[in-house]
């Protein structure tokens, strides 16, 4: 199908400046779908790529405007959003067992179509990897869930019982979103946090316990945790942490950095604790998300900035200074 349009796009640069500029698609392929982009949030990995010639953003949230000839999934008018994966090779072992994000040939954010993102008037997607919006979550709202949200659900949903006692360590912009999830997953809720800030807050999101750990040299928390999720921006004092999780127990780590994770050996053997990688929800899962998400009025708690040059750069430097409460989204 002929497009021959012209958009608007907010990339990155070598000096770590934001730069606008233009992109253009001649065609609408049979399986993509033309979406006008109305929100996008701001995550911490965009910080990572904001010195890349790309497109900077995988928070998107639009309107569709176009569909190809053969998706029946989407019509115009329908909101729509999209996460960190593009596409996948839908027939490895990884894609048919439903768990695409580990498909050696994905096409993911920061590696693939970098010439498009949610940072942008429109853009273009396949339509098996976007997801339509619940009615009762506000496109606002919705936008960090497509990687926050998806990224704190997926262990949640994965390994974790209702029964299960539960740690969040750090109260940013995938803390808070782990709270909820986990609390109205009927679990116990055991919030970790540098000072005694964010407590009230953290009491009113679902936890039911909190403690501080800036100059805490041990941790008295009665019973321990089956479940330890790390969303703080660098990576913990795991002397401080490992006794706090039950035998067995495991931790994720979902802390984007690039330093070696570095754990002390026999607090991990000793104690028969896993350590669980992780990236966002499999599409499956994603779904299944945004549905528990508008079922049990789970949203982020978020900063509006205008999408612009000015409007990202003040968004990512509220950010850098961990001064965002709790996800920055930008708004056309």
């Amino acid at each position: 199908m002929k497009l021959d349009l012209d958009y608007t796009v907010y990339k990155g640069h070598q000096s770590g400046k934001i730069v606008k500029s233009s992109g253009h698609k001649d065609t609408l392929a049979p399986d993509e779908v033309l979406l006008k982009i109305t929100h996008a949030g701001l995550c911490g990995t965009d910080e990572h790529y904001k010195s890349a010639d790309m497109v900077l953003g995988h928070e998107g949230v639009g309107i569709v405007e176009k569909v190809g000839t053969e998706v029946d999934t989407f019509k115009a008018g329908d909101r729509a959003g999209w996460g960190y994966l593009h596409n996948c090779c839908m027939h490895c072992d990884q894609c048919l067992s439903g768990n695409e994000m580990f498909c050696v040939q994905r096409a993911m954010y920061g590696d693939a179509n970098l010439d498009q993102g949610a940072f942008a008037s429109h853009a273009v997607w396949k339509a098996p990897f976007l997801f339509h919006i619940p009615d009762s979550i506000p496109s606002a709202a919705a936008a960090p869930l497509m990687c926050a949200g998806s990224t704190v659900f997926n262990p949640l949903y994965t390994y974790v019982h209702s029964t299960d006692r539960v740690g969040v360590v750090g109260i940013g912009g995938l803390g808070h979103l782990a709270i909820q999830f986990a609390s109205k997953m009927g679990c116990e809720v055991v919030a970790f946090s540098s000072s005694d800030n964010k407590k009230e807050e953290a009491k009113k999101l679902g936890a039911t316990e909190f403690y501080a750990t800036k100059g805490v040299t041990k941790l008295e928390i009665g019973r321990r945790v089956d479940h330890l999720i790390i969303t703080t921006a660098s990576l913990p004092d795991w002397n401080l942490l490992l006794p706090v999780v039950e035998p067995r127990g495991s931790i994720y780590p979902l802390t984007v950095s690039e330093q070696d994770l570095v754990l002390p050996a026999m607090a991990v053997l000793g104690a028969g604790l896993r350590i669980q990688g992780g990236l966002p929800c499999p599409r499956g899962s994603h779904v299944k998300m945004l549905r528990f998400a508008a079922l049990h009025g789970i949203q982020p708690v978020i900063e509006e900035f205008p999408m612009s040059v000015d409007g990202i750069e003040q968004a990512m430097a509220k950010l850098e200074k961990g001064k965002i409460r709790y996800r920055a989204v930008m708004v056309v």
